[in-house]
């Protein structure tokens, strides 16, 4: 699909990027498959590495986390296993058995989470699983990387053998060495190693008295190292056991390796699989650092990156805590070409760069740092032409080797492609480059290609104006201080602020004047026009930014006047309801008091009911009655309420055994004693202690006296404090 030529990788930084990546992988082959990352050719492979880093990442926040991928390269026991009759070192089977289980458990586990992993598994699903590999190791080596004893019965018999004869060097050595200990021949330090085997250390006017092996002395010749005689038949047999082990070894490790040779396709299968996870892992631990996304993929002809970040900009600046600004960029057939002016150190490097990169980024499987709702499509090209490109070895200037590159660029462009020009018409006669660079432009144009270039050229600013689907642009400046903003404006061109920025720098105002007389009235008065503007713009983009808070301040406010209002009509209402209640209630009762006033004077039942019956009779004909429907759906919210009040009430009491479970920290009661002025917890009147015996204290009110445990008073200065 895609054609990307070394130089371009170069010009948009992108090895910096595969950098990164490589660095947040695990395995060394991991680490060497992200640094030779390139574009993919084929739109359905490169989806599904997308989605596999997509997933990837999601696990950070879920669950189901992925396991650990680590693992020890096995390219080395790989190469030996292809060769027929050779055998592999113990320490070589227990790293297989490693990376055959750590493959046994990536695959059960993402076939077991493939609804959250269904990208990663489909990789997954090429692998075979099998146990047999870690059956027949683990057989033979135990987990420290040794041979088992039972490995075969030989080796068991052996081993066995070899035990007992260590037992009886032991024996006889502890023989020879109390004997020898006793009659004084040897050193203080009375036995050593040498040669992996025990030895006495003899004192040396002694050696020939002790029967034995010399097998050394120490550096000052003070000290013997002797192997005693009684030993040294069973250090011989132990010698030979050692050989015969060795040998048995050697035999098993061979018939291990004939065993796992046929397996060698899967293990090499393994190793890569693992190793594609590793790097799917070190581009999703890079998409997070940076909060890149997968934006959505078109089919139409439109590149849409919404507040775009240049990765390795915003990495930098982040370790320094410096912000980096965010670009909006679009392309499409209606507007496919951006011709981006102004001021240098303004950014313009920076944005052609960060679409350029953002793009190639993407179409290499990795997710970059946009907007959710940005969008794309795929390019088939990406040609750059960036920096100063002069080439001593070639004897290539800047401007032969543009013109080279110019040519090149017109050979491949078309409608798949996308340029990206940095000072478009540089390196020659401002006028004739100029005019060569509007001709390369108008070609491109014509091609149907997508492209963003940077310049200072009036003629190409105007060119761009002039072509319906062109557009110029500008990196904004803030108008007083000259200082960049960082923030690209569509639509207009920008000044170069030459003179401006000169005068700035402290170039006197005398040369400036005499510098703009030196060239064409008409460009210095365009120029002056395009700053001007430029200015107005950035005035204009800050009344705007200044108008939108108002406008959201003001909206706020309106909604809150609103949800006010509400509530007042709300209180209104329901205080209408409460005043015709009680209007009722003092009419129903003003009747029932002339009606019981009627009868308190006749006594006359029968009349006293037909009145009572008569006020209930026109009560009820104002009520209306409930149909089931309305019944119901009352019943409903009554219950609504009652659940709603049960569910407040269990808050509150959760609440009050909270703060019943709160330890209380009492403060420490003051000792009493005799002559205290006190009071008790629960009372009012105070008295002096007379007396204290045990737990009680005799207490005087004045009038009568009283005994009173200690623990129910307390002191009346501390009551007033």
């Amino acid at each position: 699909m895609i054609s990307i030529t070394e130089k371009t990788l170069q010009d948009l930084q992108f090895p910096t990027v595969l950098e990164t990546i490589s660095a947040g992988c695990n395995t060394d082959i991991g680490k060497e498959k992200a640094l030779k990352i390139t574009p993919f050719r084929d739109k359905e492979t490169l989806m599904q590495s997308l989605m596999q880093t997509s997933e990837y990442v999601s696990s950070f926040q879920n669950n189901n986390a992925i396991p650990n991928h680590g693992f020890d390269a096995i390219t080395h026991e790989i190469k030996f296993l292809a060769i027929e009759d050779s055998f592999l070192e113990v320490g070589s089977f227990r790293k297989i058995a490693n990376l055959s289980a750590t493959t046994n458990v990536l695959l059960n586990f993402l076939k077991k989470f493939d609804d959250y992993y269904p990208n990663i598994n489909a990789r997954a699903s090429r692998v075979e699983l099998t146990k047999d590999i870690i059956t027949a190791i683990d057989a033979i080596v135990d987990k420290y990387g040794e041979i088992k004893d039972n490995a075969s019965p030989a080796l068991a018999s052996i081993r066995q053998n070899m035990n007992l004869v260590r037992g009886k060097v032991n024996q006889s050595f502890g023989v020879a060495l109390t004997q020898y200990n006793g009659l004084g021949y040897l050193d203080d330090i009375k036995e050593s190693f040498v040669q992996n085997r025990r030895v006495l250390a003899v004192l040396a006017m002694y050696r020939r008295k002790v029967k034995g092996s010399i097998l050394g002395s120490s550096k000052t010749g003070s000290i013997a190292y002797i192997e005693p005689e009684a030993t040294l038949k069973y250090s011989r047999e132990l010698a030979n056991l050692e050989y015969e082990e060795k040998e048995e070894i050697t035999r098993i490790l061979k018939n291990l390796s004939n065993v796992i040779r046929p397996f060698l396709p899967l293990l090499i299968e393994y190793q890569d699989f693992l190793s594609d996870i590793d790097v799917v892992a070190g581009k999703a631990k890079y998409a997070n650092r940076i909060n890149a996304i997968l934006p959505t993929i078109t089919e139409e002809r439109r590149l849409f990156f919404r507040e775009a970040y240049h990765p390795i900009l915003y990495l930098n600046n982040k370790e320094k805590k410096e912000v980096t600004h965010p670009q909006t960029i679009e392309l499409k057939q209606e507007n496919r070409i951006i011709v981006i002016s102004g001021p240098n150190a303004g950014g313009k490097t920076i944005s052609l760069k960060t679409v350029g990169l953002l793009q190639l980024m993407l179409q290499s499987g990795i997710l970059i740092p946009v907007h959710e709702r940005s969008e794309t499509f795929l390019f088939d090209r990406i040609l750059t032409d960036i920096g100063d490109n002069q080439s001593i070895e070639n004897h290539l200037s800047t401007y032969s080797y543009r013109l080279k590159n110019m040519n090149y660029f017109l050979k491949k462009c078309n409608k798949k492609t996308m340029f990206l020009i940095d000072e478009f018409g540089t390196g020659s006669d401002p006028e004739l480059g100029g005019a060569l660079a509007e001709i390369f432009l108008e070609e491109f144009y014509h091609r149907e290609a997508f492209g963003i270039i940077t310049t200072h050229y009036s003629n190409l600013k105007i060119l761009a104006n002039e072509l319906p689907f062109a557009t110029n642009a500008n990196m904004m400046f803030d108008e007083k201080s000259l200082e960049p903003m960082y923030k690209l404006a569509l639509g207009q061109a920008g000044s170069s602020f030459t003179f401006e920025v000169a005068q700035k720098n402290g170039i006197p105002f005398g040369l400036i004047n005499r510098a703009k007389k030196k060239i064409e009235v008409g460009k210095v008065r365009f120029d002056k026009t395009i700053a001007t503007l430029q200015k107005e713009r950035s005035k204009l983009e800050k009344t705007s930014l200044n108008l939108k808070e108002e406008e959201t301040r003001a909206r706020e406010e309106s909604k809150k006047m609103e949800n006010i209002n509400t509530r007042i009509q709300q209180k209104l209402e329901s205080y209408q309801e409460l005043y015709d209640s009680n209007q009722k209630i003092i009419y129903i009762g003003q009747k029932i008091d002339d009606i019981a006033e009627k009868y308190f004077n006749n006594k006359n039942k029968k009349e006293l009911i037909g009145e009572f019956l008569k006020i209930v009779e026109i009560e009820n004909s104002k009520r209306k009655k409930a149909t089931p429907k309305e019944v119901k759906a009352k019943v409903e919210k009554q219950k609504e309420i009652i659940a709603e009040v049960q569910v407040k009430v269990e808050e509150i009491r959760k609440e009050k055994k909270e703060k019943k479970l709160k330890p209380v920290i009492e403060k420490p009661k003051p000792i009493l004693k005799v002559g205290d002025r006190v009071r008790m917890l629960d009372g009012r009147s105070v008295g002096s202690i007379d007396s204290i015996e045990k737990n009680k204290a005799t207490v005087n009110y004045g009038i009568f006296t009283s005994k009173v445990s200690l623990d129910e008073l307390e002191l009346v200065e501390a009551v007033k404090k």
